[in-house]
């Protein structure tokens, strides 16, 4: 059976986390030894478990192997360059940065459900607390984007309404003068009318036949 390639990230339930620290554990021994006898290197392993708890393998003696490993970095901090010092302060600011992302993460994956298994209840009430401190936040922003854009549309009605007033007048004035305008053409067409309806004895035609016409009384 082939095995799943294991993701470098912290283990959220807590059983199988302390059950792949054992395993790991008893592992990373059993090659400090191997090691140390295999190769006749001097090896010295310390680990603290997550509640505090020491392992520790030397090939010799831990204190003797701890005195030469500060007495060797001393003198490798005396002779090295200065470029290679701020190389090995980035490289820790580094790390401690991605172990600032890795609680952030976890944080984060908490706020949104994930991986309570491993939570206390203390743990828990504190998430709660913060979910309802960052709630209350969302909804007095919410509130306040609300009125301001009641606001807005507060003054966009008033510009509508002053607009709408001012057209109003213009044109009422316009159909004022429309209404003169035509009260002007109105009277002379009437005159107009009123002399078209006049009899005269005016006769258009040839001579021949108004002479032949007869006179009417």
């Amino acid at each position: 059976m082939v095995r799943g390639k294991t993701q470098m990230r912290r283990i959220e339930n807590a059983t199988s986390r302390q059950v792949t620290f054992s395993k790991r554990r008893n592992g990373l021994l059993k090659k400090a030894f191997e090691l140390s006898v295999l190769c006749d290197a001097e090896v010295a392993l310390i680990i603290f478990s997550p509640r505090g708890k020491l392992y520790e393998f030397a090939s010799s003696s831990m204190h003797d192997t701890i005195d030469r490993y500060q007495k060797y970095t001393k003198e490798i901090q005396a002779h090295k360059p200065p470029e290679e010092h701020n190389m090995q302060q980035l490289k820790h600011e580094a790390a401690c940065m991605m172990k600032k992302i890795e609680q952030l993460e976890a944080s984060k994956r908490k706020l949104l459900g994930e991986g309570l298994g491993a939570c206390t209840f203390e743990e828990l009430q504190q998430i709660e607390q913060q979910l309802e401190r960052s709630v209350g936040t969302i909804r007095a922003r919410k509130m306040q984007v609300y009125k301001q854009q009641i606001e807005q549309l507060k003054e966009k009605g008033k510009a509508l309404a002053a607009e709408n007033a001012m057209l109003c007048d213009k044109f009422g004035l316009q159909k004022q003068q429309r209404g003169s305008n035509e009260e002007r053409a109105v009277v002379p067409s009437t005159e107009i009318s009123e002399v078209s309806d006049v009899e005269t004895e005016l006769f258009i035609g040839p001579p021949e036949t108004r002479n032949k016409r007869p006179f009417q009384k």
